[in-house]
């Protein structure tokens, strides 16, 4: 049986420590030009002390026009000596103790803010079905800017290798843009990137190739992927199942397991746009929390390239069940590490479950909920809470200590005006 504490050998030779990582959540604590920063190191540093076997990074975005929030650390070309001292110390202070800190490596695509750019290029022109005009109609990206974007994935991996990362994960899940070529909702193409599966999982196979050459054969590559989009026409699970088969023999060591878009966000449990588009997968456990393992499961069963899942898991039950039937190799820790930080260490000397700090975040008071049948009050009220984490990150990265009694409206105002002061010194120092 395997447990929590037990290490993991991946197909590359690397060794996890133990099966809990912390996973990726994006931070928005870089300079405006997507620098790393001393409150970056902190952050990390006091996740290392946490007792997970691995740590994934947020969003490491390949093109500063494609953040997914303000505040993206960006590798867009081979760092310069300030930038690659600065990934130097982050990376020191994400691996003491002997843990893994791993780079996660993506674009914003269609699903990048208008904030941030106003015609975001992306596989086809088809918008983001969200209200509130948050997004721009997208850009079909050529296939010369695809090969272009493949080799930035490439060189951002070597750039975080050289600096004493431990591995990279390519983000192909979420609705990000290597899902948006995935998705036959979205992709539209007529060419070579577009119409069969093939096609449209061609740009993460590349992407996958350029790293592997890129960082070599014995360091780990990891690919985030939807087990499906959750959506009518999008991207499902026998899609998923064969592109994992795919990663498998591209060399991929590990693939983490998720699911949902900014559409259908079921990545965070919270309610999408539109009514959720079920898949044909037969549970495989009773009663359990974890978003996704019925998925890893069925996968498990075809393949054998470890299987990470993240979302949802809260007791250390799930997630010993997880392990024992075969589920999941490694389980991903998410939003409760934004306040408990040690939780794994918790959980590695005993505890039973960690803290569900999302049940009590809600932006509107109980009396109010009917708002909810608004679609633009639904999709803001879910992404305050999301602000909440968000602002526990902050307080983190610059005061090393959290804050669970943080209003959920005031985390709300602060990181949205963060958001418009980080573009607006970033234009500042981009202007002639």
């Amino acid at each position: 049986m395997q447990e929590l504490s037990d290490p993991l050998v991946l197909p590359c030779g690397a060794i996890l420590p133990n099966r809990i990582a912390k996973g990726a959540m994006t931070e928005g604590l870089a300079t405006p030009d997507g620098r790393p920063t001393p409150e970056l190191e902190r952050l990390y540093g006091i996740w290392a002390d946490g007792g997970a076997g691995m740590l994934l990074t947020g969003n490491i975005i390949v093109d500063r026009d494609h953040l997914e929030r303000p505040g993206n650390v960006v590798i867009e070309r081979e760092p310069d000596a300030d930038m690659a001292s600065r990934l130097a110390s982050w990376a020191k202070a994400g691996t003491r103790n002997g843990t893994h800190l791993w780079a996660q490596i993506s674009h914003g695509g269609r699903q990048t803010p208008k904030l941030v750019n106003p015609a975001p290029k992306s596989s086809s022109d088809v918008p983001l079905a969200l209200p509130g005009g948050q997004f721009g109609k997208p850009v079909p990206l050529t296939t010369s800017e695809i090969a272009d974007l493949a080799k930035r994935w490439a060189v951002a991996a070597k750039a975080c290798k050289d600096a004493g990362f431990t591995g990279v994960q390519v983000h192909a899940a979420h609705g990000y843009l290597v899902s948006q070529f995935l998705s036959p909702r979205v992709n539209l193409r007529t060419d070579g990137y577009g119409g069969t599966l093939e096609n449209r999982a061609r740009f993460l196979l590349e992407i996958v190739a350029a790293t592997r050459e890129a960082v070599g054969p014995d360091f780990p590559i990891s690919v985030k992927l939807n087990s499906a989009d959750f959506q009518k026409g999008g991207f499902d699970f026998q899609d998923s199942l064969q592109v994992v088969q795919w990663l498998e023999a591209a060399s991929v060591d590990l693939i983490e397991i998720s699911g949902g878009t900014y559409e259908q966000p079921k990545l965070m449990g919270i309610e999408g746009m539109e009514e959720e588009e079920q898949q044909n997968v037969a549970p495989s456990t009773a009663a359990r929390e974890a978003y996704f393992v019925d998925f890893a499961k069925a996968m498990q069963d075809a393949v054998s390239v470890p299987l990470m899942v993240t979302g949802g898991f809260r007791t250390r039950a799930a997630m010993e069940q997880a392990l024992e039937i075969g589920a999941a190799d490694v389980i991903g820790l998410g939003r409760p590490m934004c306040v408990q930080t040690d939780a794994p260490a918790r959980l590695l000397k005993g505890a039973q479950e960690v803290p569900r700090y999302e049940d009590d975040l809600d932006l509107l008071p109980g009396w109010l909920g009917f708002l909810k049948r608004f679609q633009m009050v639904k999709a803001v009220s879910g992404f305050a809470g999301i602000y909440w984490f968000y602002q526990q990150l902050w307080l983190l990265g610059h005061e090393g200590r959290t804050d669970d009694q943080f209003s959920v409206m005031k985390a709300f105002r602060l990181v949205e005006a963060r958001n418009k002061r980080i573009m607006k010194e970033r234009a500042a120092a981009n202007s002639p």
